[in-house]
């Protein structure tokens, strides 16, 4: 018998999230011009972790590295919101139970679940903040406290605070403004 993985497994019930999210990374590479080597936008051949990646070459500025590492969680948060906020007023307003609806709302809170970016990823922009910031770049100033809300984020992952996020955005978010 074969242990599971915790993480692992979620993120094979969540696989869209994990794409969504690689893809982000693979995006805003593109965009700035960074080289890709590799990407695996999901993988599980032998219960892999990490489950996906995208592996490139050094970023040329901050807004590069910011782009390329918080990509993730900006791309991941606004399509949860933009699937869930619309599915909400036929489910809360005219019952709409249909497998259609379900599907979508566990589509969008999949995605969101997968929004923060790893340590990995907070590393790189917070050395890379703190040279900027000395240089006045207001980016990286404000990109320091979100740094360490990330931090925290991932290690809240064992009590699924991943999870929570993506229901808040897709559940929670709309039942307040809508509801």
């Amino acid at each position: 018998m074969i242990p599971f993985i915790p993480g692992v497994l979620i993120s094979i019930l969540t696989f869209p999230g994990v794409i969504v999210h690689e893809a982000a990374h693979f995006f805003f590479c593109r965009l700035r011009g960074v080289p890709i080597f590799d990407a695996r936008f999901f993988q599980v051949v032998g219960l892999a972790d990490p489950v996906g990646y995208v592996s490139h070459g050094p970023p040329r500025d901050f807004t590069s590295t910011f782009l390329i590492s918080l990509g993730p969680f900006f791309l991941n948060s606004f399509l949860c919101v933009l699937i869930c906020f619309p599915l909400w007023i036929p489910m809360q307003f005219f019952g709409a139970r249909e497998p259609f609806t379900w599907f979508m709302m566990w589509l969008g809170v999949s995605i969101g679940m997968h929004a923060f970016p790893s340590s990995h990823d907070a590393n790189n922009v917070w050395v890379e903040a703190k040279l900027a910031a000395q240089e006045g770049n207001w980016l990286a100033r404000l990109s320091l406290p979100l740094v360490v809300a990330i931090w925290g984020a991932n290690l809240l992952r064992f009590f699924w605070i991943d999870y929570a996020y993506g229901l808040a955005l897709g559940v929670w978010l709309p039942s307040r403004i809508l509801g």
